[in-house]
């Protein structure tokens, strides 16, 4: 049997076969969890929104046509991503902050001095630096698909991931 590629495995979906939406949850499942890990560091919290994508990819399974479905996925991932930041703001965001800078308090602790280091630069980025960092050094993904995802030229992103970079060297560096 021949293996299907993620959009061969969706189009399935898209048609009503459910039974192929197990071999890209086998495909998938880890890497949402990474990207979401980098992003909140908080294990709860991202297996809730990881199990969210997949019941989005499900629910909007009709709304697939074609195209790249990393891209698509990681989209509904984004857009979730976005939602739960925004929830969180509204809903005691104070705590939320203090609990994450206790939790990386301690982490630092425990890890290497040079991963520590590395962890505080990555700590100085804003959400969207973040986020564009995580999908290409940590999901490995190309500029095109990234700029797909977020809606930019892949220039842009060429541009911003460059300058992000150079951001995390200097702040890196200071810290040392």
């Amino acid at each position: 049997m021949k293996k299907l590629t993620d959009e061969e495995l969706m189009l399935e979906v898209s048609q009503g076969n459910l039974d192929a939406m197990a071999h890209l949850f086998e495909r998938y499942n880890k890497r949402l969890y990474n990207f979401y890990f980098q992003m909140v560091r908080d294990k709860s919290v991202c297996e809730d929104m990881t199990q969210t994508v997949f019941y989005k990819v499900i629910r909007y399974r009709a709304s697939y046509k074609g195209g790249q479905f990393v891209s698509w996925i990681f989209k509904i991932a984004r857009n979730e991503f976005s939602d739960y930041y925004q929830n969180s703001k509204k809903t005691n965001r104070n705590a939320d902050v203090e609990l994450l800078a206790n939790r990386s308090e301690d982490n630092i602790i425990n890890k290497s001095e040079d991963v520590a280091h590395l962890y505080e630069a990555l700590k100085s980025l804003n959400d969207k630096e973040k986020e564009l960092i995580v999908l290409h050094r940590f999901q490995g993904m190309k500029y095109h698909t990234i700029a797909d995802i977020v809606g930019s030229s892949e220039g842009a992103v060429k541009v911003k991931i460059h300058r992000i970079i150079k951001k995390l060297k200097t702040v890196y560096f200071k810290t040392i």
